[in-house]
């Protein structure tokens, strides 16, 4: 199980809207990772199960897209992430010992947004 790196992406205009599916797709395109996952596919999730690492099920948490060629951290991305943790949409399915890390991760995006993460509330 690993958090994965945090990539200081730059970020998405705020208003922007988010589409997972349609992300993942873009990310994949952009990652190379048509026949599976590779390490730019990596970064832009929040986490994945290590030892699975070839498949694609094994990464949770995507708050990327690709916008003009660049992968970028979508606000919105963020904010779904973090609502994921807090039990949104049946919550997400994270070893306990890796959740702080990944509220830290998120964390950091939402420091860069001037905004508090939910769980700090």
């Amino acid at each position: 199980m690993a958090v994965t790196a945090f990539q200081d992406l730059p970020l998405a205009d705020r208003d922007r809207e988010w589409d997972g599916a349609a992300a993942e797709r873009r990310v994949r395109e952009w990652a190379g990772a048509q026949d599976g996952p590779t390490a730019r596919y990596r970064d832009a999730h929040v986490w994945y199960d290590a030892e699975k690492k070839d498949n694609f099920t094994a990464y949770k948490l995507l708050v990327a897209d690709v916008v003009d060629g660049t992968l970028v951290a979508v606000p919105r991305g963020v904010f779904a992430a973090a609502a994921v943790m807090q039990g949104s949409r049946g919550g997400v399915d994270l070893p306990a010992e890796d959740r702080d890390r990944v509220r830290s991760h998120l964390a950091t995006y939402y420091a860069r947004l001037d905004e508090t993460p939910p769980w700090e509330d």
